[in-house]
């Protein structure tokens, strides 16, 4: 589907990120907090891995991931409804 690598990221956060950004699959209240730039939110609700990782999940957010993915509650309710890249690749 799509060449994006997901490698750089948690071992245990991989596939819920492949699963939004390819299918628009809602993730969990971190995800979500994340991808809507709520920093405050994500940090109130990572795990360890994910909060000694929170710098490095920014920069592949920002370099490597679609950018309508992501931004603001509003752009991850779109992203969702639009089935993620293959709902918008199928359109």
């Amino acid at each position: 589907m799509t060449d994006l690598d997901y490698s750089p990221l948690p071992a245990h956060m991989q596939d819920g990120f492949r699963l939004y950004i390819e299918k628009g699959i809602p993730m969990g209240s971190f995800g979500r907090a994340f991808l809507s730039n709520d920093l405050m939110g994500a940090f109130n609700r990572a795990d360890e891995t994910n909060r000694a990782s929170m710098f490095d999940l920014c920069v592949w957010l920002h370099n490597r991931a679609p950018i309508g993915c992501h931004g603001s509650p509003e752009r991850v309710d779109e992203w969702i409804q639009a089935g993620g890249l293959e709902g918008i690749n199928n359109d």
